[in-house]
């Protein structure tokens, strides 16, 4: 264990310990009398006093000290009862610590560095321990205080796990704490006097590894998109890097994916995830994607076990997974031994006498007279207790029915019995039930064609009897397969059957074993009538699947005989569309009607649909959606392992993303539209039992065989040229029927013949060369690829975006960059912290490019503040307020990036006129309502005098007439306006109050800030006489004489030019306002414009360059402070925005 560092004097310590190791830092040590053989007095001496010794004086036998060269002092920092334990201390230091005191150039600073670094694993490995006590531990509470103390985050970022570790800055360590939250990784250190924090979204994750460095041999590096961060010394690297990818992994999805991904239950709410959530989190999908069961299927206790093989006479040891609705075995040695148990097939489970031999053994009975017996089970009572209830719950759900007829070899044998299928055991050399049992199923069948579609015509073939001799023979050893290691689904599956599948499985068998190996067999035995209701409601109805689907009947399989006529195209056509109907978000996508016509001519129609289920929901998880992500992922693991197996190949072809493209078909059709059928086939035989894991060795072997010629291509065509013909001469010796044409066979017109290769050698060459792959091993890999995958999206979403933006706007290219990523993460920051999110709200990356982010009103007023350049101070929220309802045009309270940067271009570098006008429509319905949060302003009341004249005063005594002035300007704009332009509503008196206290509060805090007050005050006298103007022309019918006299009138005082009139009053009574009276008095744009450019300070004010830059690095400084503040500071109801 470590220990706290406390000085020591070695010299007073020598007779008690021998040094076993050193190095330039450590010291390992043995306490004398402590495994010495011989009999030396001191050690026996030292050995006597340690005995005599009670436990809690005891001195640990071996120690590791702390030795700062040129220093008599030394500190303890580890001791261990074992020469193993002491060692794996030891070890760790060589690994994480030594290489690193190189880069200290102090003495003083090495000892400090390693003793925060032990202090801090003490710390560590204190919570550890009492984590597993005790759900919320006080250290975990101390350091969630600390965390949210040192990073000031709402209370809803919710801390999963804190770890001590170093971060790296160049090539010197950062000692501190790594904090993982629900949507940030986070790190604090404070060191030699200075602070360190780093706040990484993990939505800004593009890349998570385990590396090395110069200095370590194992560290975990983020990748973001402008930096690269080294995290080392960790007491417990793979936990830590376990739960970093966990928690990338439900973040990204959650956020970015969640156009098909479904959350366990119990990570719903992302406020209450916790360490062991995410932890029984993995151990789920594992268990799901090692058994390849249902997504909704629950693991409840994972057993270590023996189960009784009797085939090998013995009892293989490995572990139980006990879920809802299976009871499943693995074997500790990789593919020994696997058994997966339905509980519908269940018949029993009971508790057996406790005996030396038989220790803690349970006896599971099913249906098909078999037994299954589990010794060494800890907890034993527990465990049955539990699984008898979800059997009890199992058979309650789904009642079983019993075919009783007599089977060929005269046992009788419980089966499932659905309106498709009678029996899940197979006669004698097939798999089919008695005569009476298919007359029963064709009575009850509401199909028209249950069976099969398989027409073979044995005529074609050049040597019928060899190879009927051949397809008899795999009959015989499958039939013997049966007897020892049993026929339904809870067979024994061993290395045995995967050598038989790999053989390719007989065609009489292959649609039962296609339905066992998958389970899809237990989805037919538990809805029996569901596949016709769901026939009978899809038929008839059109929409834009139904049409996919029509024109792409036609193209499944058009070479073969039972997709010539109209047979085999209708069994297609209800199986897709009723597929469709089932699974609204996948639907139909390409591909699906190639795997569904093969699908069919070996297995009946409900059976076929059944396996199409099992494929696209559990086997090739997210393959078939909108982004088929499943499929890109798969590719990206697929260019990592040709990388790894292919070393050479990859060096060669740099890009790799070429052979990706061309083996995506390969994936997506599982090599069916790329190879002859009848070689496709049993590519299909080992993907059901094997998995994608099949795919990715094929793929690799198929690259092997042609790295040589694919090393000397010149291109990517050629590369497609050579695989293309490869693949179509793979042929299949033993297929019992004639060749089926290929899609590729314009590549085989050669003037040389070209070799053919044997799908069976091709296939025993994957599993011999490349089968080493676990599931663990892939589903590890796919969740890192995942985060790439994701995030490349992203970047052409975000490219997309602005490609069509950058045209429109003045703002540059890499601003623009900037602030798409301010908008994304405003976004963000609302899915984060604000729960339940709004549907309309949440990322869909369904919808277009442009509509994939959304912000709301006030999502929208956070960014206003930080990088609008009209900053108002008080006033800026509700100018933000009016911005947003403006840009808002089909009011779904929501605005898209492109509606916001076009407003911020307008008031960057916009020319006055278009300032103006969009000032002027910011103070104008919709922008401005009566319900307008600033309608209580002293300034809607009559407090403005409206008998002031043209001609005004200036401080001099000079007197300035502006009518000559604003009727040409009027007239001057009014020429330049478009024709084409919507003419823009007139201001009444109260919008236009409002107009001028924004303007008012744009000058507050400027440099020129008295002279445009007096500026705006002039302005706004004009302004308000042209109103009264108008106003007393349309009561009259002619203003030409008032006009006159209003010109005539004597200037005003200096006094009396102040706009905003006894202001300190309390607010007047709204109503004194009359609203008849307000109407009337209006002024136009026009006016407005003509007014401000008689006022150089106000031109100026206008016209001066803005630069954005400073304001989008200030943003993203303060953009996660201000979030904060707000969500500790949530708005009163009555501030709450209405009339959005």
């Amino acid at each position: 264990m470590w220990l706290k560092p406390e000085e020591v004097l070695l010299k007073n310590a020598l007779k008690l310990w021998v040094t076993q190791k050193s190095s330039c830092y450590f010291v390992l040590q043995r306490r004398r009398g402590h495994g010495e053989g011989g009999g030396r007095l001191t050690g026996r001496l030292v050995g006597a006093l340690d005995a005599v010794l009670d436990s809690s004086a005891r001195v640990a036998p071996f120690r590791i000290l702390l030795q700062v060269p040129g220093s008599q002092v030394y500190s303890p920092i580890a001791c261990g009862a074992t020469l193993e334990e002491i060692n794996q201390h030891w070890d760790w230091l060589e690994q994480n610590l030594l290489h690193t005191l190189s880069v200290f150039d102090n003495k003083d600073d090495i000892a400090s560095f390693v003793k925060g670094k032990v202090k801090a694993l003490i710390a560590e490995e204190t919570s550890s321990r009492l984590a597993e006590q005790e759900e919320e531990p006080e250290k975990f509470r101390e350091a969630l205080v600390k965390f949210e103390a040192r990073f000031n985050f709402p209370e809803a970022e919710k801390l999963v796990a804190y770890y001590s570790c170093c971060c790296w800055k160049g090539r010197v360590p950062r000692q501190g704490w790594l904090y993982l939250s629900i949507n940030h990784l986070c790190f604090y250190s404070f060191f030699l006097g200075k602070e360190l924090k780093l706040v990484i979204p993990w939505v800004d994750i593009l890349k998570l590894e385990r590396t090395s460095n110069v200095f370590l041999t194992d560290t975990i590096r983020i990748t973001t998109q402008n930096k690269e961060r080294d995290f080392s010394m960790f007491l417990n690297l793979d936990e830590v890097f376990k739960m970093m990818e966990q928690l990338a992994d439900v973040t990204l999805r959650r956020l970015l994916d969640n156009e098909v991904f479904d959350l366990d239950p119990d990570l719903q709410e992302p406020s209450q995830i916790t360490k062991r959530d995410l932890e029984a989190r993995a151990q789920n999908e594992f268990f799901r994607a090692f058994f390849r069961l249902p997504r909704k299927e629950r693991l409840h206790a994972v057993v270590d076990c023996s189960l009784w093989t009797p085939f090998s006479r013995c009892h293989t040891a490995g572990r139980m997974f006990t879920s809802d609705s299976y009871i499943c075995f693995a074997s500790r040695e990789d593919g020994c031994c696997n058994v997966v148990l339905p509980l519908r097939e269940v018949v029993s489970i009971e508790k057996m006498e406790d005996t030396s031999l038989l220790p803690n053994p349970i006896i599971v009975s099913i249906r098909s007279k078999m037994a299954f017996q589990f010794i060494e089970l800890k907890d034993r009572e527990n465990l049955v207790e539990g699984l008898l209830v979800r059997l009890k719950q199992a058979h309650a759900n789904h009642p079983v029915h019993y075919d009783s007829s007599p089977s060929d070899d005269g046992m009788t044998s419980s089966v499932f019995y659905s309106t498709s299928m009678c029996s899940d055991k197979f006669g004698d050399l097939e798999m089919v039930s008695s005569q009476n049992g298919e007359e029963r199923e064709k009575e009850k069948s509401p199909l028209p064609h249950p069976e099969p579609l398989t027409v073979f015509q044995q005529s074609g073939s050049q040597s019928p009897d060899s190879r009927l001799s051949r397809e008899q023979i795999k009959i015989s050893l499958w039939n013997d397969h049966f007897v020892e290691y049993g026929r339904t689904v809870c067979m024994f599956r061993t290395e045995k059957i995967r050598k038989l599948v790999a053989m390719g499985i007989p065609e009489s068998l292959r649609g039962k074993l296609w339905l066992l190996f998958s389970d899809a067999v237990t989805d037919l035995a538990s809805h029996p009538g569901y596949y016709g209701n769901l026939v009978e409601q899809s038929l008839g109805r059109c929409c834009l699947v139904t049409d996919e689907i029509e024109r792409d009947l036609h193209r499944s399989l058009p070479e073969h005989p039972a997709f010539q006529n109209e047979t085999g195209i209708a069994a297609l056509r209800r199986v897709l569309t009723a597929y469709a109907h089932r699974n609204p978000k996948i639907g139909y996508c390409q591909s699906m009607n190639i795997l569904t016509s093969v699908l069919l001519l070996y297995a009946k129609e409900e059976e076929a649909f059944w396996l199409l289920v099992a494929v696209c929901e559990r086997m090739l998880p997210d393959y078939f959606n909108h982004r088929v992500i499943g499929a890109q992922v798969d590719q990206s693991v697929f260019e990592e392992l040709i990388k790894e197996h292919l070393p050479e190949l990859a060096e060669h072809m740099n890009d790799l993303s070429a052979l990706a493209s061309i083996s995506l078909s390969w994936f997506l059709t599982l090599f069916l539209s790329i190879m002859p059928l009848e070689s496709a086939v049993n590519v299909v035989d080992c993907f059901f039992y094997d998995g994608i894991k099949a795919i990715f060795q094929l793929g690799l072997a198929v690259l092997e065989a042609n790295a040589e010629e694919l090393c000397s291509s010149k291109d990517d065509g050629q590369a497609l040229m050579i695989l293309s013909r490869f693949l179509d001469h793979i042929k299949n010796e033993d297929s019992p029927g004639p060749p089926i044409g290929s899609h590729h066979a314009f590549f085989s017109d050669d003037q040389e013949p070209y070799p053919v290769t044997d799908i069976a050698d091709l296939i025993r060459d994957s599993y011999e060369k490349f089968g080493n792959q676990s599931v663990e091993q892939i589903e590890h890999l796919r969740c890192k690829h995942r985060i790439r995958v994701l995030q490349g999206h992203e970047d052409t979403t975000k490219q997309n975006v602005l490609r069509v933006v950058i045209p429109e706007v003045s703002i540059l290219p890499e601003d623009l960059d900037e602030l798409y990523d301010l908008f994304k993460r405003a976004h963000m920051m609302s899915c984060y912290w604000e729960h339940p999110r709004p549907m309309p709200l949440r990322h869909d990356p369904s919808r277009p490019y442009a509509e994939q982010y959304r912000i709301d009103a006030r999502q929208f007023a956070h960014l206003f503040q930080l990088v609008s350049p009209w900053t108002c101070g008080v006033h800026t929220e509700i100018l933000a307020e009016r911005t947003f309802r403006l840009l808002d045009d089909n009011m779904d309270q929501l605005m898209e990036f492109k509606a916001f940067v076009s407003c911020l271009d307008i008031m960057y570098n916009g020319e006055m006129n278009e300032k103006i006008k969009l000032l002027y429509r910011l103070h104008i319905p919709p922008a401005l309502t009566e319900n307008d949060r600033d309608s209580q302003s002293p300034l809607k009341n009559p407090l403005l005098s409206t008998s002031r004249p043209l001609v005004l005063g200036k401080p001099n005594g000079d007197t300035i007439d502006y009518q000559k002035q604003l009727k040409q300007m009027i007239k001057d704009l009014a020429k330049e306006k478009d024709k084409t332009e919507k003419e823009l509503p007139k201001m009444s008196q109260r919008e236009f109050i409002q107009f001028c206290k924004t303007l008012y509060s744009m000058f507050h805090e400027d440099p020129e800030e008295n002279e445009l007050y007096q500026a705006i005050a002039t302005v706004t006298t004009l302004l308000l006489q042209i109103g009264e103007v108008g106003q007393r022309s349309s009561s009259s019918g002619s203003c030409s004489q008032e006009c006159s006299e209003e010109l005539q009138a004597s200037a005003p005082s200096p006094e009396q030019d102040s706009v905003f009139v006894e202001t300190g009053k309390p607010p007047q009574d709204p109503q004194a306002f009359p609203e008849a009276g307000e109407g009337d008095w209006t002024v136009s744009l026009e006016h407005i414009l003509a007014s401000l450019l008689t006022e150089q300070s106000l031109v100026n004010f206008f016209e001066k360059p803005l630069n954005i830059k400073s304001k989008l690095e200030n943003a993203k400084l303060n953009q996660y402070s201000l979030k904060a503040l707000e969500m500790s500071h949530p708005p009163q109801p009555e501030l709450k925005l209405n009339n959005l």
